[in-house]
Order: structure tokens, then sequence, then C-alpha cells
């Protein structure tokens, strides 16, 4: 079936940057927005594409930067998914986070464009990340309503099974793998009502771990990612910093 989308801008975080799934090039991360893009554009020459996403940005920053240029492009389609980066800080506050958040939403729906929002995932028995389950499903709740009050598309991910496989999270286990964000692609094309394939195919059998072995990637875990992402959180530094969006206007996309 045609869809009716000849513009889209993804607006958020390094979620929709696309980290951990490089592209063909070996330079620039591809991600699930751009591999979103590339199933819009396809037998669509008009079709246009503006990704304004930067990794560690935080709900407000996305707010200010770069949801009034998404504004202004008036694409009939946008993503937003923001939020994640103030939610895992201790102290922060998710009704704060989601006021903030729909204020987003109103401004993207008053422009015209159909907005596309992302929950967040379950975390339950996720070392470290596991404590911040109910703030996180607080957050959601807010961002449910949110839709429900500017007509957005809701792309949940706290029930999803295929989420749950190690294998869909890359090794940092905060950003999605490669498979990860192919299968989200296909997932939002589906709710979009976007021909594709299908996004729930059953995983292989995976290799089971003995406690022992999965205590040492957890520590691996926590050495390699958890401690140096703490080490920037005290330093006042982000992996973003000084970084701009990788497709900062509308232009074609190479299918």
């Amino acid at each position: 079936m045609q869809h009716r989308f000849t513009t889209f801008v993804a607006v958020g975080d390094s979620f929709t940057e696309g980290l951990e799934d490089i592209g063909p090039d070996g330079l620039v991360y591809r991600g699930w927005a751009d591999r979103l893009a590339e199933l819009l554009a396809a037998g669509r020459p008009e079709f246009r594409y503006a990704n304004l996403a930067v990794r560690s940005r935080k709900m407000l920053a996305i707010r200010t930067e770069q949801v009034p240029v998404a504004a202004a492009m008036k694409a009939d389609l946008v993503t937003l998914c923001a939020g994640t980066n103030d939610i895992i800080r201790p102290g922060s506050d998710p009704d704060e986070v989601a006021r903030v958040f729909d204020e987003a939403v109103a401004e993207l729906a008053a422009a015209g464009s159909h907005v596309v929002i992302f929950t967040g995932m379950d975390t339950k028995g996720t070392p470290v990340l596991g404590r911040l389950r109910g703030k996180i499903a607080t957050y959601n709740g807010h961002l449910r309503a949110s839709a429900d009050r500017h007509g957005a598309t809701v792309i949940d991910l706290w029930p999803l099974e295929m989420l749950r496989d190690s294998r869909a999270w890359a090794a940092d286990r905060l950003h999605p793998s490669p498979e990860g964000h192919r299968r989200l692609a296909l997932l939002v094309a589906d709710r979009l009502g976007v021909d594709a394939d299908p996004w729930d195919d059953p995983w292989p059998p995976a290799e089971v771990l003995a406690a022992m072995a999965r205590r040492r990637q957890d520590l691996r875990w926590a050495k390699d990612f958890f401690m140096p992402w703490i080490g920037r959180r005290l330093r006042g530094v982000t992996s973003g910093d000084g970084l701009t969006a990788k497709r900062p206007e509308l232009s074609p996309v190479q299918v």
C-alpha cells in the first residue's frame, strides 16, 4: 500500500542518531531512522528526510534546539524519542521531563506533522538500569497521555519481547545492535501502515550462558561502559559535546 509521507524528520538523541549501527561508509551511523527513511523513500523520488538527533542530548536541549527546526520544516512525519538521558540520571523528575516532552509534541503537531513517539523499554532484570524501572514506567504513562492529546502514534517498547533478547542490543546495553535497529525500523513502518518485512520474526536459538559467564559479562560491561559513563557525568562532559546533526536539512535518500 502506498503511504502518504513525502517528508520525514527524526528528532532525538543517540537512539535516533543511530549509534552502534555504523553505515556502509564506515564513518556515519545509520540506525533505525535512516533505515525507516529508506523504506519510505522506496519508489518515491520526491521523498525528503532530515535527522536532527545528536547523541547525549537531554530533553530541554532537544525541545529548544531541534523541535523548532523540525516544526519549521513542516514535515509530513516527525519521530520524537527523547528523555532517556534525563530519566537515567539520579534525581531527575519524570513528571517535569514529560512536561517538556508534551510541549515538544504539541509544537510539532501544531505544525501539521504526524508525530511518532517512543516509550522507554522495560529494564526488569537489567543490571543497574533495572533500578530505574518504576521511573521509566511513570514517564511512559505521561508519554502515552501526551500521544492521546495530540493524536500521535506510540511505539510502545515496554512490552516487546523482541527487546528482551540480548542480540537486540549492542555491547553497551543502551543502544540497539544493527539487527535491533533493523527490526525497530520495520516496527515503526508496521505501526504506520507501511508495507515492509515482518519486524517480529523469532530470534534463532541462542547459546545459554552459565551463571558465571553472565557474571563475567556484567563485570566487563560495568568496566567498559558504565564506569566511563559515570566518569563523564562527574566531569560534566558528554559524548555529544561539539557534535551537530548528521542530516540537518531535508534531502533525498539513497535507496
